[in-house]
């Protein structure tokens, strides 16, 4: 018997939705706070030598972190080709501004402090704003818009036709819902990276991070509970009809899909999923009392665990759903009828199995080697620091 049929390939589907699930969470926790510092700068750090510092607690580790958005990105390519023909596609112009925002950043580190030149510290301050910001809340924005449905359907030959004109692929995506998920994305990260901050650094540096932490935790709290009331009452949701082959051909045509009156009618077919809103809402408060109050390490992990139960709640609310459509039902893909071939996620589980603990470990010890509060002393004294 060849290897790879021991493993069913339903149980792969399912074991590929959660890895796609465990990169983004990935990402949003250590990328997350690069965003949210970013996001910050101008308003934690008043003079240039704090600014320094504020740039100086994520100069060294960015990078490694964006490791897990580029994998998030290979894993959506191989193993749900539709869902990245689709998304990429329709979401072409919002994913450009991410990527244009992105690449503010490492320019921005680089190119900062090779002038003394206040205006041009200054410019490049609020570019490292935009490249925190506006990825944080386009990410959140496109939440939205899936959750809602997106305007794409699949010819009898499976070829995707993205419905929407230009201003539908961009203007169309600042939909109110969306704009409410943008939000909390936004405010979220932005309190996860004022946890860092407050972990990081000292002084007023930490004392202004705690304070704009606390105001967008409390943004985040009350936008995930009005998000949640609006997915209940403000539009329809979607389910399977009939008989569900979980080990089928890869052809989301097979499928039946009808509208559902709400998102959360899987709440009452899987009771047990409530535990991700409920791990929200509860890490997401208590990383605002240790903001309050004192708790440096402890914020910083409860900001982690706020965003993985929000995240999870989005993606076991919608399972089996990864891209609904809105004009063609039908059309939408789901987790057992848009993956790639039984082979090629079973060799791509072996990568992961090898390489996924070596970038664990590779991680651990680089936070290892960086812990410590950054000072203005550090930042001043060093003669190899490049921020």
């Amino acid at each position: 018997m060849i290897l790879f049929e021991l493993v069913p390939f339903d149980l792969l589907r399912v074991v590929w939705w959660v890895l796609l699930g465990v990169l983004l969470i990935g990402f949003a926790m250590t990328d997350g706070f690069d965003m949210g510092t970013g996001a910050l700068l101008p308003f934690v750090a008043r003079t240039d030598i704090e600014r320094r510092v504020v740039i100086n607690t994520v100069g060294p580790v960015w990078e490694g972190n964006q490791v897990w958005f580029i994998l998030g990105g290979g894993a959506i390519f191989a193993a749900w080709p539709p869902l990245y023909a689709v998304s990429f596609s329709g979401f072409y112009l919002a994913m450009f501004a991410i990527l244009a925002a992105l690449i503010l950043r490492p320019v921005g580190f680089k190119y900062r402090s090779k002038r003394e030149d206040k205006r041009w510290r200054n410019g490049w301050d609020w570019a490292l704003f935009a490249g925190g910001a506006v990825p944080a809340l386009i990410f959140g924005v496109a939440v939205g818009n899936v959750l809602q449905g997106v305007p794409f359907r699949l010819t009898e030959d499976l070829m995707p036709i993205y419905e929407g004109t230009f201003y539908g692929k961009f203007l169309g995506l600042l939909n109110p819902f969306a704009l409410l998920t943008g939000i909390v994305s936004l405010s979220m990260l932005i309190m996860h990276g004022a946890a860092w901050l407050a972990l990081k650094t000292e002084g007023d540096i930490a004392r202004r991070a705690r304070a704009y932490g606390t105001m967008a935790g409390l943004v985040a709290i009350a936008g995930f509970a009005l998000a949640g009331l609006w997915l209940a009452f403000g539009f329809e949701g979607y389910r399977l009809m009939g008989q569900v082959i979980t080990d089928g051909p890869s052809n989301p045509r097979y499928s039946e899909v009808a509208r559902d009156t709400s998102w959360l009618a899987a709440y009452g077919a899987r009771p047990w999923i409530l535990v991700a809103p409920v791990l929200g809402f509860a890490g997401m408060s208590m990383a605002l009392m240790k903001l309050r109050g004192v708790g440096e390490v402890s914020a910083l992990l409860w900001s982690k665990l706020g965003i993985l139960g929000v995240i999870s709640t989005v993606g076991l609310t919608m399972f089996p759903f990864i891209l609904p459509s809105s004009i063609d039902p039908k059309s939408s893909l789901t987790v057992w009828d848009a993956s790639s071939s039984h082979m090629t996620l079973f060799v791509m589980l072996i990568c992961v199995i090898i390489f996924m603990p070596l970038i664990l470990l590779y991680t651990a010890w680089v936070y290892k080697v960086l812990w410590g509060k950054v000072t203005e002393d550090d930042v001043t004294s060093n003669s190899n620091n490049l921020y």
